[in-house]
C-alpha cells in the first residue's frame, strides 16, 4: 500500500471521529478479528509456561525461549515486511502471515519437546510480523469514518487481544498446554477464510515498492535512533513483567493455567484501557516526550516494588495490573513520537523502530530466569527497572533531537501503519 502523505492537523493523541467506529464494512471487521487473534499470541503462552516446563522437563530459561524465538524472528522480519507488502500487496501479505501462523501454531501443539516448540514459535513470529505490519494500513484503507476511527478500532483490537490471550491460554491450558496452540490455529484459520471472502484484492492505491535497505538507513536519523534505543530498553522491562512474573507467582501458590490466565487478563485489560483512553488525554495536555519522562520512571518504581514485595502474591498481582496501566500509555505515546519524529515514510520509520524494539523484548525473558536462578527471585524486576530507567535517560538526553515528536499529529494512512507495527510489542 502506498503512503498517503496528505496531512490533516488534529489534536495530539487520537482525535475523535464524528462517525461511529462500529459502523464499518465487513472487510474491516474481518481484519479486526484477525488482529485480535494475532495479538492474543503475545500473551497466550504466559499461563502455560509452568505447565510446559513441568510436562516436558524443561528449565524455566528453556521455556522462556518460547518468547525469545518468537520475538527475535518477529523483530528481524519487521525490517523486511514493508519491502514485501509494497511488492505483493496488502491482502496477499495478510494471508501469507495468517497461513504461516496456522501452520506453526499447529506444529507447536503437536510437539513432544520444548526445543521443537521453540523452533515453531520462531515460525509463528515470522507469520505474525507479516500480518501485523500490514493489518492496520489495510483497516484504514477500507474503513468508514476516516483514519481516526480506524486507528481507534485497531487499538481496541490490540487491547482486546492482549487481554483475551492470557485468558484463553489459561482456559485451554487447564485442559492441556497444547490447547492454546490448537485454539490459535483454529481462530487464525477462521480469520484467513474471512479475509479471503470479505477483503477486496485492492485496498487503497497501488503499492509503491520500497528499498530493502530503507529501514536500516532510517536508524541513522538521530530522532529515530534515539526512540529506537529507548524502546529497546523499555521493552526489556515490558517483557520482564510479562514473561517472568508467571514463574515468580508459582512459589506463591498461583501456578494453574486458569489462575495465571486471570492475572494476565487483568494486565491486558489495563493495557487496553490506558492505551485507548488515558494516553490521548495525557498527550492532549502535555508534550509526548514529557509524558514519557514522567511515566517511564513510574514503571521503574512499579518494578522495584515488585522486587521488594516478591513474597506477597497480592502485591505481585497488583503490581502486574498497575504495570499494565503504565505500559498502555507508553506503547501509544512512543509510537506517536515515532510517527512525527522524522520526515521518513511512516511505514519505513516504524519498521526500523519496531524491529529494534522486538529484539529488546527477546533478550529479557531468558535473562530474567537466569538472574532469578543465579542471584535471587527479585533480581529480574530490579534489572527490568534499571532498563526502564535507561530508556528514560535516553529520552531526556536526546530531547533536543525530538522536537518534531512533540508536534501536531497527522491523520494519514502512513500514520496508521506506524501504529500497527509499533503498538504490537
Amino acid at each position: 500500500m502506498s503512503v498517503d502523505t496528505r496531512a490533516v492537523p488534529v489534536q495530539a493523541g487520537h482525535a475523535a471521529s464524528g462517525a461511529s467506529i462500529l459502523t464499518q464494512p465487513k472487510a474491516v471487521w474481518a481484519v479486526a478479528f484477525s488482529c485480535v487473534v494475532a495479538f492474543m499470541g503475545i500473551g497466550l503462552v504466559d499461563p502455560i509456561l509452568p505447565a510446559i516446563a513441568a510436562d516436558l522437563q524443561a528449565t524455566p530459561t528453556e521455556t522462556e525461549l518460547l518468547f525469545t524465538s518468537y520475538l527475535v524472528i518477529t523483530g528481524i522480519a519487521m525490517f523486511f515486511t514493508s519491502w514485501i507488502s509494497s511488492r505483493i500487496g496488502a491482502k496477499r501479505t495478510l494471508l501469507i502471515g495468517l497461513g504461516v501462523i496456522v501452520v506453526f501454531a499447529t506444529l507447536a501443539g503437536l510437539s513432544g519437546d520444548v526445543e521443537s516448540i521453540i523452533g515453531f514459535r520462531a515460525g509463528w513470529g515470522l507469520g505474525n510480523a507479516l500480518f501485523i505490519s500490514t493489518a492496520l494500513a489495510t483497516i484504514v484503507g477500507a474503513a468508514a469514518g476516516g483514519s481516526s476511527s480506524a486507528i481507534i478500532l485497531y487499538e481496541a483490537a490490540l487491547g482486546l487481544g492482549l487481554a483475551i490471550g492470557p485468558l484463553v491460554g489459561g482456559l485451554l491450558g487447564s485442559w492441556s498446554w497444547r490447547g492454546p496452540f490448537f485454539g490459535t490455529a483454529v481462530l487464525m484459520a477462521v480469520g484467513f477464510i474471512a479475509i479471503v471472502t470479505l477483503l477486496r484484492t485492492e485496498v487503497g492505491e497501488k503499492p509503491v515498492p520500497t528499498k530493502l535497505s530503507a529501514p536500516f538507513r532510517a536508524l541513522a536519523r538521530p530522532a529515530l535512533g534515539i526512540l529506537a534505543a529507548a524502546a529497546l530498553f523499555y521493552n526489556m522491562g515490558f517483557f520482564v513483567l510479562l514473561a517472568y512474573t508467571p514463574f515468580a507467582l508459582v512459589p506463591l501458590g498461583i501456578h494453574s493455567a486458569i489462575a495465571l490466565g486471570l492475572v494476565f487478563f487483568g494486565w491486558g485489560v489495563a493495557v487496553a484501557v490506558t492505551s485507548v483512553w488515558v494516553a490521548p488525554l495525557l498527550t492532549a495536555r502535555m508534550r509526548r516526550t514529557r509524558v514519557l519522562q514522567l511515566v517511564l520512571p513510574l514503571l521503574a518504581i512499579d518494578l522495584l516494588v515488585l522486587a521488594a514485595l516478591i513474597d506477597s502474591a497480592v502485591a505481585v498481582i497488583v503490581g502486574v495490573v498497575v504495570g499494565g496501566l503504565l505500559l498502555g500509555i507508553l506503547n501509544t505515546v512512543l509510537t506517536e513520537c515515532v510517527m512525527d519524529a522524522t520526515d521518513l515514510p511512516r511505514s519505513v520509520a516504524s519498521s526500523a523502530y519496531s524491529g529494534v524494539r522486538f529484539l529488546g523484548g527477546a533478550i529479557a525473558p531468558p535473562a530474567a530466569t537466569l538472574l532469578a536462578a543465579t542471584v535471587s527471585p527479585s533480581s529480574p524486576f530490579i534489572a527490568g527497572a534499571v532498563a526502564v530507567l535507561i530508556a528514560a535517560a535516553v529520552i531526556v538526553l536526546g530531547r533536543s533531537k525530538l522536537a518534531a515528536a512533540d508536534g501536531v499529529a497527522e491523520t494519514t494512512v502512513g500514520e496508521a501503519e506506524a501504529i500497527g507495527i509499533g503498538d504490537a510489542a
